[in-house]
């Protein structure tokens, strides 16, 4: 109980705060809202009891696109800690009472995956972001799953970065989040759901239970990048 007070007080007193500067800070164009936003996601994993190791190097220094699974909510919190980065996220999130505008301010490209005609706009907010300088994550499964297997990858969003000046290096590096142990045990395909959100389970309670676990052991794979031009097959590449 005590840490779930914590928890809430963070959240509804450091959002706010974080609301505001990243809002000061874009309104002045000054740069710093990944950094900012990098150390809240720390806070929220160390007060969640979430424990990162981390293999392999992200790209730097190049316009990046993190190809990744998903698996839970938590996962925006493990990736968002490690570096500043720009998610693409499901559309409702833009409505969600404060985590919407947060997700706005750190620059996330809301996708309605019901609309395929949406496609070529949000592929353009994808590459601005990228030629913005900001690596960019997506979950190429379109949604999350129970972490017990990885879904067949959507290349219609890979597609971005065809859309970036021809000039301009473009590297796609996968990335996969695995959720490895909880309070020091190997983490079986039967404890998975303690931490996989997927399907039609509600957050409020899937949270809760979350809540009344001890430590999770999460493992964040780098893996080999992949250079990408107006040569690639995107769909190939997917399946890579």
């Amino acid at each position: 109980m005590l840490r779930a007070l914590l928890i809430a007080a963070f959240f509804f007193t450091m959002t706010p705060l974080l609301i505001s500067v990243q809002w000061l800070l874009e309104r002045l164009h000054l740069p710093g809202w990944g950094v900012i936003a990098a150390g809240y996601y720390r806070v929220l994993c160390t007060l969640l009891r979430m424990r990162i190791r981390v293999v392999g190097e992200p790209v730097r220094g190049h316009a990046v696109l993190f190809i990744s699974n998903h698996v839970s909510w938590a996962d925006i919190l493990v990736i968002g800690s490690l570096a500043p980065v720009a998610f693409v996220s499901k559309s409702e999130v833009a409505d969600w009472p404060l985590v919407g505008v947060t997700a706005r301010l750190q620059r996330t490209v809301f996708v309605d995956r019901s609309r395929r005609q949406q496609t070529s706009e949000v592929n353009s907010k994808i590459a601005a972001r990228l030629t913005e300088g900001d690596p960019v994550v997506l979950f190429a499964e379109g949604t999350s799953s129970d972490g017990n297997r990885v879904l067949e990858f959507r290349s219609a969003l890979i597609g971005a970065v065809t859309q970036l000046d021809s000039a301009q290096q473009v590297m796609l590096q996968p990335l996969s989040i695995g959720y490895t142990r909880i309070q020091g045990l190997p983490m079986g395909r039967q404890h998975r759901p303690l931490v996989a959100w997927y399907g039609d389970v509600d957050f409020t309670p899937h949270f809760t239970q979350f809540l009344r676990r001890g430590t999770v052991d999460v493992t964040v794979t780098f893996g080999q990048p992949i250079p990408y031009d107006v040569d690639t097959d995107r769909k190939a590449v997917a399946r890579t």
